[in-house]
């Protein structure tokens, strides 16, 4: 929860902008409603996990500097002056979230963010905001970063990271351990999600009896708890509450199998115990190895001082470093359209492999250090294979596209290249459809389709073919790639097939370069339509025989019955 800290009308208003953006996120503190502003202050930091005060700053120094025990406890405290010009990250840039809170705030109320963390300020990643647990001398680690200063990694594991200016050598060390082991002097721990621990249990195993089992088995075997990324299992033990409540406790989810699925897996100690049980002669070593990984604790067996069996079994399994490869929609091209989430991938990245003009619109984005792999038009498959191989080596890419990756872009041949011995993450963007639908109004209330012009990959009979139904069907329909200087035949003749089932006052919407500062849109119809307005960067929506130009706008109703016009 965001507790929010106003004491001013002036900051009352900024504070309401807040609470109709995140109504469920958002908990309001009037210091006019409380014993003084500083009641409120206190009440907040208390109960909620950041604060935006809209105060002065040193207002808030003074107010909060009483209650600050750890950093990595306290709130993230984000100051806005009233006048709602700057959102100043004051507390907890990282583990306190205010840093990408004043971010946050910021875009919504106009106001410049204002992040002083060293880290953040050189575009230097934490280690803290790695996303791996961290360990050791952070502070001491990180100023010799941003002093450059030789910062040695030593990965045991290896572990796809972002671009962190490490040395093959140095005074100071980053070691990427999965291991139970003490920091050193000069040293930061980095624990990645590598232990995979299978675990089999009777019918109400209780989970002291799972927990301590898995527990016991780590520290044997010197490995630490926090690389555990996942509790493996059978499918029929998805709800068993000891095995539930232990990876609770542990914060890391519960993946099942299917029995036929693990009765697949070569193990050394096969069992006919969980084969009568659940139907596969292994459940903690299978569910383990069910990905593949290197088998460090063979099965072992809860250890009970009742005197009773055991109900619990597990084994622990290593998995490699997976490389990581992101498809990232980068949307119409207006930097407010870039989703957050495709900022932090974009961040995340260690290699950037995209289109050179799509490269030089994010550019500023990218971390120092980013390796980036850019190329002309034509050469989409090349880097999708680019994309692939680099992720095949560990590293931590991203590949971008215009638009939503997904939609006439990059996922497509990538994912067509991927095999299942890396991770990809799809990160959707907004379509120029849905940019210059918004700027034509309404087009696409009802049941629409995307249709590409362009011949270059899909035979024109194919094309025709899908116009043609999408004409007979009455569906809107949006082109890309409509028209360019080697191909200006093709949209007058889908324009004509649609004729033939739609009125010529169809409306008709032509949006070049939608959401971009050189962006045009104009409403016309089917009969007005010229196809020299129209070149590759154009999207040209046709719409149904509901579509109306209401005042200006294109829209189509969300049903066929229409209601009665405006007058």
């Amino acid at each position: 929860m965001i507790g929010l800290i106003s004491a001013t009308a002036a900051g009352a208003a900024a504070r309401d902008r807040l609470v109709a953006a995140w109504p469920d996120r958002t908990r309001v503190y009037d210091g006019r409603a409380y014993d003084g502003v500083g009641d409120a202050v206190r009440r907040a930091f208390a109960e909620c996990e950041q604060l935006v005060c809209f105060l002065a700053t040193g207002a808030v120094v003074r107010l909060v500097a009483p209650l600050l025990s750890d950093k990595a406890s306290d709130p993230g405290v984000v100051c806005v002056d009233e006048a709602g010009r700057f959102a100043v990250s004051l507390v907890g840039g990282h583990e306190g979230g205010a840093n990408e809170l004043a971010l946050a705030v910021g875009g919504l109320l106009g106001a410049e963010p204002v992040v002083t963390t060293a880290t953040d300020a050189v575009g230097i990643p934490g280690l803290d905001t790695l996303g791996l647990p961290v360990e050791g001398d952070v502070a001491g680690v990180t100023r010799a970063l941003l002093d450059g200063e030789p910062v040695a990694l030593a990965a045991e594991t290896p572990w796809p990271l972002p671009p962190v200016p490490f040395a093959e050598r140095g005074a100071y060390t980053v070691r990427l351990t999965d291991r139970a082991v003490e920091p050193g002097a000069r040293e930061v721990l980095l624990r990645p999600p590598s232990l995979v621990v299978g675990v089999g249990a009777s019918k109400g195993a209780p989970v002291d009896e799972v927990l301590g089992l898995v527990e016991g088995a780590l520290r044997d075997a010197g490995l630490s708890v926090r690389s555990v990324a996942e509790l493996a299992t059978v499918d029929a033990k998805r709800d068993e509450p000891g095995i539930v409540e232990a990876a609770a406790r542990l914060g890391v989810p519960v993946v099942t199998y299917s029995a036929e699925e693990l009765a697949g897996v070569e193990v050394p100690n096969p069992s006919d115990a969980p084969l009568a049980a659940v139907g596969t002669p292994s459940v903690a070593e299978a569910s383990a190895l069910a990905r593949g990984g290197e088998l460090l604790v063979p099965k072992r067996k809860s250890e009970r001082t009742d005197g009773q069996p055991a109900m619990a079994t597990c084994a622990v399994v290593r998995r490699p470093g997976r490389g990581r490869l992101a498809v990232v929609g980068l949307g119409p091209g207006a930097r407010d359209l870039l989703t957050p989430r495709a900022k932090a991938e974009l961040e995340r990245a260690a290699v950037l492999v995209g289109l050179d003009q799509y490269v030089d619109q994010i550019r500023d984005l990218l971390r120092p250090g980013t390796r980036i792999l850019e190329s002309g038009l034509g050469a989409e498959e090349e880097r999708a294979r680019t994309a692939v191989e680099e992720a095949r080596r560990g590293q931590a890419v991203a590949l971008i596209g215009s638009g939503d990756a997904g939609v006439y872009a990059m996922a497509s041949p990538a994912l067509a290249e991927a095999s299942d011995d890396i991770d990809v993450v799809g990160v959707p963007g907004v379509t120029a459809a849905l940019a210059a639908g918004a700027i034509l109004g309404a087009p696409l209330g009802h049941d629409h389709v995307s249709i590409s012009l362009s011949d270059l990959h899909t035979p024109w009979e194919v094309i025709e073919r899908r116009v043609r139904a999408a004409a007979e069907a009455d569906i809107v329909v949006t082109f890309y790639n409509p028209r360019s200087r080697g191909r200006d035949w093709q949209l007058p003749k889908a324009l004509s097939i649609l004729a033939e089932h739609r009125e010529p006052t169809t409306p008709v919407g032509v949006v070049r370069n939608a959401s971009r500062p050189d962006g045009t849109s104009r409403l016309t119809t089917l009969a007005e339509l010229d196809p020299a307005w129209v070149d590759m960067m154009t999207v040209v929506t046709v719409g149904n025989t509901a579509t109306r130009d209401i005042a200006g706008r294109m829209v189509t109703p969300r049903g066929y019955r229409w209601q009665e016009e405006p007058k």
